[in-house]
């Protein structure tokens, strides 16, 4: 999506927020809601601020210490979320919104170094200096349990019940049982702007690889609108296989 075509589907009335988007350490995509007139009025050109600790905790969001750029001695300041306005595009999973990456960069203009998009921006500028480029592709799997998040929550994510109670990978019959959260989720990134290629109890996609971080949220945001859990896990119960995350 281009910025004027956010700004005609705004004034049409059709989307009126913006999510903008950081990558954090674990791989999670963190940020703010934002109105979409704001957006376009403020942020899209000069950006957002974000506090820093988001790259300085843990998976439970709890301080770390030992990091230069933010901590309990220096305080927790704020870096600026510069909007990536080629990655802005429809989410069609959430009604009237958009979304909009950003890389984080200090307020003298400089790259907050320890960003993972930092990182990877200075890993192909690498590859371009040698005359090279980079071409990847994502798969992603998950696991779909009958449970919803608040009931895996209480039985402490033990003895959950999976959709499917044997091993049926590539099985018509077994993916028909999920179809009705497959079927979304296959939409849905296909609305956002990915070239989804098939699934198979998993979903696959081959793009850029900013949208694979679109693909990790979506089921989980899917499954919770639905009703089951679709889980990032590694082996969840003995004798089971986990997921696998992989970039080709």
């Amino acid at each position: 999506m281009k910025l004027d075509e956010l700004r005609a589907e705004v004034e049409s009335g059709s989307i009126d927020t913006v999510l903008l988007a950081i990558t954090d350490m674990q791989g999670r995509l963190m940020g703010k809601r934002l109105r979409a007139e704001f957006f376009l009025e403020e942020v899209a050109g000069h950006g957002a601020e974000g506090c820093n600790y988001l790259l300085a905790v843990d998976v439970d969001m709890s301080p770390v210490e030992g990091f230069a750029m933010a901590s309990w001695e220096r305080g927790y300041g704020d870096f600026v979320m510069r909007p990536d306005l080629a990655t802005l595009r429809r989410v069609p999973w959430h009604e009237g919104t958009a979304s909009c990456l950003a890389d984080i960069c200090w307020h003298d203009g400089s790259d907050v170094l320890a960003s993972p998009r930092q990182i990877l921006r200075r890993q192909l500028a690498r590859l371009e200096q040698r005359g090279w480029g980079a071409n990847a592709g994502t798969e992603l799997e998950f696991i779909v349990f009958r449970d919803t998040y608040e009931q895996a929550f209480q039985k402490g994510y033990r003895a959950l019940e999976p959709a499917n109670q044997f091993n049926s990978d590539y099985s018509l019959l077994a993916t028909a049982r999920v179809e009705p959260l497959i079927r979304r989720i296959r939409n849905s990134m296909h609305g956002a702007g990915l070239v989804v290629e098939e699934t198979r109890l998993a979903l696959e996609a081959r793009d850029l690889l900013h949208r694979h971080l679109e693909l990790m949220r979506d089921p989980g945001v899917g499954a919770a609108l639905a009703g089951p859990g679709a889980n990032l896990v590694e082996v969840w119960a003995e004798g089971f296989a986990g997921h696998r995350s992989r970039a080709h």
